[in-house]
């Protein structure tokens, strides 16, 4: 099986997708979507997924977008990270909450502080997106408290899904010494056999436009 996915190294949504396949073991290799140079808006990469984003994932016919799902397909495909059955549900509950609470909070206060134009850099959009960051670390480290995974006693689709994000160097608030707990289980991801920085494992970085 021939496995595509469309993603670059800024995406921490690309990342949790490119990390599943990465630790899973499948075969896979990145193909660079050069967003920050308008890629996602193009007529051709709209044929490759009509909501422009990125990740989307290839594999022998099938398409799919929406790293949650490209997640569970390679659980599907492996039987990894699901958790036990009767877990299954507990993932997704984190999985729906780094979705919503999280990584989209992450995600857009780091684009508004290293990637928008500075002139267009609210401190008052960027503080309120703080505050609300901040109750996420909180629930999440308090949550860790005692456990090694968010979910069980390994890692599931809700590790990887939380995880990645905070992984990236460029500030946006979260600085891993203020999360002892958020601090130790990263750590312990970075440990994995086969963990590799978002920087090193897609196409895509920083530096590239420096």
């Amino acid at each position: 099986m021939t496995i595509k996915l469309h993603c670059f190294g800024e995406s921490g949504n690309s990342y949790k997708a490119a990390l599943a396949l990465e630790l899973s073991g499948l075969p896979w290799e990145p193909v660079f979507v050069d967003f920050f140079n308008g890629a996602a808006r193009t007529d051709a990469y709209r044929d490759t997924n009509v909501m422009g984003e990125a990740p989307v994932l290839e594999a022998d016919g099938i398409r799919l977008s929406q790293s949650g799902a490209i997640q569970q397909w390679v659980t599907d495909q492996t039987g990894r990270f699901g958790g036990r059955p009767e877990e299954k549900y507990e993932v997704l509950r984190w999985v729906l909450w780094d979705n919503h609470k999280l990584s989209s909070q992450a995600g857009m206060t780091r684009f508004l502080m290293n990637f928008l134009p500075e002139k267009h850099r609210d401190p008052n959009v960027i503080a309120f997106m703080q505050s609300r960051l901040r109750t996420a670390y909180d629930t999440l480290n308090t949550h860790l408290k005692g456990r090694n995974w968010i979910v069980g006693d390994a890692l599931t689709n809700a590790d990887i899904s939380c995880c990645s994000y905070l992984f990236y160097p460029e500030p946006f608030g979260f600085d891993r010494a203020d999360w002892p707990e958020i601090n130790r289980w990263l750590a312990g991801i970075e440990g994995l056999p086969g963990w590799k920085h978002p920087y090193d494992l897609m196409p895509g970085n920083p530096s590239d436009r420096a």
